[in-house]
């Protein structure tokens, strides 16, 4: 005898069938299947036989391999991971566009362009996995932004839903972060917006990056304090609660800063991802911005 003749109706029956399965731990089991996402959104990975850039301001004498930063992610319960072109690669984003690739949608990247890169190279990189751009400009001369040129390569980075990534330090990111944003595209302040670390979170431009959160069109990355001075940590710790209440959770991205250029003798990842913990306590919320870079890397 079927469910009908013992009287229940279609809808009654669709819903005991969903709550014996829900009941059931069907759904739940699903749910677990599949895992939450804990991004990593700012690693650098190269070796010594690649071409370094003139004019740089630093290389490394060791390898950060593909491998091994998949290692530290799988060691430290990270889903994914984003690479970001290292300034003293210059603009041969070749090796990141070949790790993107290895990865099958693991890790996003980060490229470093000319502002005359032609329009098929940028979709070039977009469909190998490129989310953006970075302008890594410490201890360089700041672009116009409103030139022909650069005018024109950001109509190309805001048609592809990519981000501008910037390192400066916060009393220019005040100037910088506006005649992006007027030119409509998605911008990115690498490690807590480099303050001033002599004045920390009272640095008049930190205090000017705090009301970019209004845009909601600028995120933080909540990353390698150690760049931030000495007292780095401590600085995170008076930083967070303010740019967590500027911008909002979805807003701030955690990125380890693997290998830690120019820091590798006191940092590692596991260290970095631990002090993550210290940062934010709250397991929900730190769960929250591992996975809030989602969206704007486009996973």
């Amino acid at each position: 005898m079927t469910s009908y003749e013992h009287g229940l109706t279609r809808r009654q029956f669709a819903a005991g069938v969903a709550a014996a399965l829900s009941a059931g731990g069907l759904a739940s089991r699903v749910r677990a299947e599949v895992p939450q996402l804990a991004i990593d959104t700012h690693a650098h990975v190269f070796h010594r036989g690649l071409k370094l850039a003139p004019g740089r301001r630093y290389a490394p004498d060791y390898d950060a391999p593909l491998a091994l930063y998949l290692q530290q992610l799988d060691q430290n319960g990270i889903t994914n991971g984003v690479l970001v072109q290292p300034s003293f690669l210059g603009t041969d984003n070749s090796y990141l566009v070949e790790c993107l690739k290895a990865t099958n949608g693991r890790l996003r990247g980060i490229a470093v362009v000319d502002p005359t890169i032609a329009a098929d190279e940028l979709h070039a990189l977009d469909r190998a996995g490129v989310a953006g751009i970075r302008l890594n400009l410490v201890g360089q001369t700041l672009p116009d932004l409103t030139s022909g040129e650069w005018t024109a390569l950001l109509a190309q980075i805001r048609a592809l839903d990519w981000q501008v990534e910037i390192q400066r330090n916060a009393s220019d990111l005040s100037t910088l972060a506006p005649r992006l944003l007027d030119q409509g595209v998605k911008v990115v302040l690498d490690h807590f917006a480099l303050p001033d670390p002599k004045l920390g979170i009272d640095d008049p431009g930190f205090q000017s990056v705090l009301k970019l959160g209004t845009t909601r069109n600028v995120w933080v990355k909540i990353s390698a304090p150690y760049r931030n001075g000495a007292a780095g940590e401590a600085f995170a710790k008076q930083a967070y609660p303010l740019l967590r209440n500027a911008y909002g959770v979805d807003r701030l991205l955690w990125g380890s800063d693997w290998p830690h250029t120019q820091f590798e003798s006191t940092q590692g990842y596991a260290k970095n991802r631990k002090f993550l913990d210290e940062l934010v306590t709250d397991a929900g919320e730190r769960a929250r911005v591992l996975a809030s870079p989602r969206e704007v890397f486009r996973f």
